[in-house]
């Protein structure tokens, strides 16, 4: 083998691992960014319930209050 070869082989093979490490790092993040979704789906599930118990509170108390009281006292 020649070096022009040599060179070329240790060129292909620097690229093999570059890929490689590439190939693993996009599954990494494929994977945390599904987990994101994951949590971005749960966080705007529970705002919406949120969203829901203030509106049921804010009308319950738009209420007009019961008079205890006489109204000359």
């Amino acid at each position: 083998m020649n070096a022009a070869e040599n060179n070329q082989a240790q060129r292909i093979t620097r690229l093999e691992e570059l890929v490689a490490h590439q190939s693993h790092t996009i599954d990494e993040l494929s994977a945390e960014l599904a987990n994101q979704w994951t949590t971005v789906d749960q966080l705007q599930k529970t705002l919406e319930r949120l969203l829901q118990r203030f509106s049921a509170l804010e009308e319950a108390s738009l209420e007009a209050p019961a008079i205890t009281k006489p109204p000359h006292y």
